[in-house]
């Protein structure tokens, strides 16, 4: 089926004004797979402080050195159908690495592909440590 991409860039993406209570339990999650605890605990500290700023999809995309999703991923699924519908998403949580030279998504990787899908050079709305 070829997905029809008439009007993509005129879906407008809505973001929730802070970021979700149970995103930072799941970032944390994830960051102690690649940091030390008592790492992790400055990291989330500081996320959780941080102000929201916006990035480009598409440079969060370089700077992350991920593969983008596709579309038949249930999750990224969920939030297009979610941008879709006008719903707002939470901002995304992301960690400087500067040890390898990237960033690391530590939440929010299903939400920025389903955004990139709409529009590569939509602001994802995050926060940045």
């Amino acid at each position: 089926m070829v997905k029809d991409v008439t009007n993509v860039k005129a879906v407008e993406i809505n973001w929730l004004p802070d970021v979700e209570a149970q995103d930072y339990p799941a970032a944390e999650s994830y960051l102690l797979i690649i940091y030390m605890p008592d790492r992790v605990a400055e990291i989330m500290a500081a996320l959780r402080k941080a102000a929201l700023v916006q990035f480009k999809a598409k440079d969060i995309f370089r700077a992350s050195q991920l593969s983008l999703l596709g579309v038949s991923n249930s999750h990224v699924d969920k939030d297009r159908a979610k941008i879709l519908a006008g719903k707002g998403l939470s901002p995304l949580l992301l960690v400087r690495d500067p040890q390898n030279g990237k960033v690391v998504i530590a939440d929010g990787y299903h939400r920025l592909c389903a955004v990139y899908g709409f529009n590569e050079d939509a602001l994802i709305r995050c926060k940045i440590v």
